[in-house]
């Protein structure tokens, strides 16, 4: 098929375009780079994330330790202190005025309770240049320091010499010096009691603001999270999703017929520009073809006019050939046999061989003329495909065939499970009537005939075969003997116009199937014939024939 010049001329300019949405698109980002510059924001905020997330949980893991394992410790050292300085005063008064050794021994437990709570909280402190509660740290190391020393100074001025005087030591006791030196001790202990709650006050809040800066980050994140997310959406659904749609409507109105509508898709990352590029390739490929086929559909449509035109005239020279043709013919063997009846052996030898061939060729003609009509009216029946059954078809062609059989004494086997078939009947007989009439009449000589009609399905078609054990067909001759008019024999050997196979072929790709002669090497001599036929009802071409054609019967011919 060849292309139009204009489409031809179309192609230099398509090319160039072509080439520049190349080097446009080549300088597009392609999807892998958009999905690689996603995962590097995304590993960002997740670093990010984990970073601030690490840093919160640290925060609140100092707050926490700070609170729970220096200030509560110090704060329980510093309590327990303060109440065995209380233990110590109670013991003191009591033994002072029971004068009963039992009365002393909360002192004496105070005093050991008291140490043993001071060197906790100093261990809690540690050494000086290693402060643990910062600027506070100094502040309550000299509150210890001074609770210490009131202490000493209480039990050296006021207790020890009263419990001297009440065991009858001598000694004098100064009960207003020993009141004033323990309302020190008690305001040094109760300052380092509030200065360590101040601190347990501000851990608190350093472990709340750890907390809550964890709540912060984690919001952020979510926040950043859920906008990354937000911007991906959009990003993918506007560079994405949004062209490949676009590219998707414009394919769709392609495969729908708009073929002339152009593809165009310059939106997008590279792989999708060079898609929508391919398509509309694809678009031009296809409106190209189009433009070829609308010229070979304008070719084939005058084509055909005049085909229609020409069989128009086939079918006025079938009704010459059958009617005005026909008529001068009969009138001339007529004639020719009434000279042949009535002055035959009056004339002279030679007169008589002339005659007999005048009346000789016009009854071939005449036979040629009806077996050309026959031929040309294969396929136009009306009549509509039904269940055929080929044995009755069979046994009827062999019917007709029964002078024949008489004369050559020989035989034909129909068996009775033959298939039913879907065509026309009366082209299938016509059909076993000229193979079986051939079998017949090309016989060996001295040999009876014998026939035999076979079938069975064979794939998805009905094979039928003809065998018989006549004088066979040459492997060459094969193909040759289906044409109209060929014949391998002299007329003066066998009778006929050769154009019964020629028929059997026209009738059987009528029906949809194809025929041939089985070359296949045999032991006994004759010819083997095989058809299909399909196994559902169709027409050879999927049409069926004019609707105002009229039924035309076919006629036995001479084969």
């Amino acid at each position: 098929m060849s292309t139009p010049p204009a489409v031809r001329s179309r192609r230099p300019l398509l090319r160039q375009h072509r080439v520049e949405e190349d080097a446009a698109a080549a300088r597009r980002w392609p999807i892998r780079r958009w999905f690689a510059l996603g995962a590097g924001a995304a590993a960002v905020i997740m670093v990010l994330a984990m970073v601030f997330g690490t840093v919160a949980v640290l925060r609140i893991a100092d707050a926490r330790d700070r609170l729970y394992d220096d200030v509560s410790p110090a704060l329980s050292a510093a309590q327990d202190a303060s109440s065995a300085l209380l233990n110590q005063e109670t013991g003191v008064r009591g033994f002072t005025i029971v004068r009963t050794p039992e009365f002393l021994a909360p002192y004496t437990d105070g005093v050991d309770a008291e140490n043993r709570a001071m060197e906790r909280f100093y261990q809690v402190l540690g050494p000086a240049d290693a402060p643990v509660f910062g600027s506070a740290d100094a502040v309550l190391r000299a509150d210890a320091d001074q609770l210490r020393a009131t202490a000493r100074a209480w039990r050296d001025e006021y207790a020890g010499p009263a419990i001297a005087a009440a065991r009858g030591e001598g000694g004098t006791v100064d009960l207003q010096r020993g009141r004033e030196l323990f309302d020190q001790v008690r305001a040094r202990s109760a300052g380092l009691v509030g200065d360590l709650a101040q601190v347990r006050v501000d851990a608190r809040g350093q472990l709340d603001g750890a907390i809550r800066y964890l709540g912060v980050v984690g919001v952020v994140i979510a926040v950043i999270a859920a906008g990354f997310l937000a911007g991906a959406s959009f990003a993918v659904r506007g560079a994405m999703l949004r062209p490949i749609s676009r590219l998707a409507a414009q394919t769709r109105a392609v495969v729908g017929g708009d073929v002339g509508e152009q593809v165009v898709q310059a939106v997008g990352p590279r792989e999708i520009v060079e898609l929508g590029q391919d398509v509309e390739a694809m678009r031009a490929h296809i409106q190209r073809e189009v433009d070829s086929l609308q010229d070979a559909n304008r070719r084939l449509d005058e084509q055909t006019r005049e085909l229609e035109r020409s069989n128009r005239d086939l079918e006025q020279f079938a009704y010459v050939a059958s009617h005005d043709l026909q008529e001068p013919l009969r009138k001339v063997s007529s004639f020719c046999q009434l000279l042949q009846r009535r002055y035959g052996g009056r004339l002279d030898e030679r007169a008589d061989q002339y005659i007999g061939f005048a009346v000789d060729g016009a009854q071939r003609m005449q036979t040629l003329i009806n077996d050309l009509l026959t031929f040309s009216r294969v396929g136009r029946t009306t009549e509509g495909f039904v269940a055929v059954p080929l044995a009755k078809v069979a046994r009827a062609a062999a019917g007709q065939l029964e002078v024949a059989r008489e004369e050559a004494g020989g035989e034909i086997v129909v068996p009775d499970d033959l298939p039913h078939v879907h065509g026309d009947a009366g082209l299938l007989q016509q059909l076993l009537f000229n193979l079986i009439g051939n079998a017949l009449k090309f016989r060996r000589p001295g040999v009876p005939p014998v026939v035999r009609v076979e079938g069975g399905l064979v794939g998805d078609d009905w094979e039928i075969v003809v065998r018989d054990n006549g004088i066979g067909i040459e492997p060459e001759f094969a193909d040759k003997i289906f044409v109209i008019f060929q014949r391998l024999h002299g007329r003066e050997v066998y009778a006929g116009t050769g154009i019964g196979l020629a028929l059997a072929k026209k009738i059987v790709e009528f029906h949809g199937g194809r025929i041939w002669v089985d070359t296949d090497p045999r032991p006994e001599p004759g010819t083997v014939v095989r058809f299909t036929l399909p196994v559902e009802a169709q027409t050879p071409a999927g049409r069926a024939a004019p609707a105002t054609a009229k039924t035309e019967s076919v006629r036995e011919p001479s084969l």
